[in-house]
């Protein structure tokens, strides 16, 4: 496997299987041949979120067009733990931040979350795609064999009253007591789900609902004031280190 791993590795939603013939999308056939400079014949790695990762051969490439052929079967299956990542929307490029972070540091679910203060808004067509592509970049570079889901904006409220109470609930409480993140999580095991407040935090009210729900544990990140990014960064690497795949 080691000597494949500076191979071009790209995101295919196809099945796959050795001897399949697959045709690429316009955009990855310009980033094989006019950015890599790949030929006919040249190798490299393909995935598809559910299954293994592959070892492929480019039988043809031209500006606008490239297909590849399934060689072996490098790496199987694996999926990453069952934590999700639970946001509110912010500024543009700090959800990017977001949706990189989350997609590498392992996130089976990356789910926005309105709440009273979520000010940034998520465009249903436009910007669902943009994260789409977002997370499969993230996923390409990172070595990763399956994607998070992306699941659509939903209202807090309207989250919690369809919530799996299996699903323990990690939230960061800036204003209240609760133990320190670390002491926390390291009480809590899969599954369960990180939700980061807006710019200007949780209300009080929505606080209160939430630490009045069993199966809601909140956290305190510590005497600084994170912005929501970092936060949601910081407290997944904290909960793979300490209940995930680390």
């Amino acid at each position: 496997m080691r000597q494949y791993l500076k191979l071009p590795r790209l995101y295919v939603p196809d099945d796959l299987m050795v001897g399949a013939s697959i045709e690429l999308s316009q955009s990855q056939a310009h980033y094989l041949g006019a950015v890599m400079r790949l030929k006919s014949g040249a190798q490299i790695r393909v995935f598809n979120g559910e299954s293994c990762e592959y070892l492929a051969e480019i039988t043809e490439i031209a500006k606008r067009r490239a297909t590849i052929t399934i060689v072996e079967q490098l790496r199987p299956a694996k999926s990453a733990p069952d934590i999700w990542l639970l946001f509110a929307p912010i500024k543009k490029h700090r959800n990017s931040f977001i949706i990189e972070k989350a997609t590498e540091l392992g996130a089976a679910l990356i789910q926005p979350v309105i709440t009273a203060r979520t000010i940034s808004k998520i465009r249903p067509k436009t910007g669902m795609d943009k994260m789409e592509a977002q997370i499969i970049e993230a996923a390409e570079q990172t070595e990763r064999l399956d994607l998070p889901q992306l699941g659509e904006p939903l209202k807090l409220d309207a989250l919690l009253k369809d919530w799996d109470e299996a699903r323990t609930l990690i939230f960061a409480d800036e204003a209240g007591d609760a133990l320190p993140a670390a002491t926390a999580l390291a009480k809590i095991k899969a599954p369960a789900a990180i939700l980061i407040g807006p710019e200007g935090g949780f209300t009080p009210e929505e606080r209160e609902t939430l630490r009045a729900k069993p199966y809601c544990a909140p956290i305190n990140l510590g005497p600084r004031i994170l912005r929501a990014d970092t936060a949601a960064a910081a407290t997944l690497a904290l909960w793979q280190a300490v209940s995930g795949d680390w």
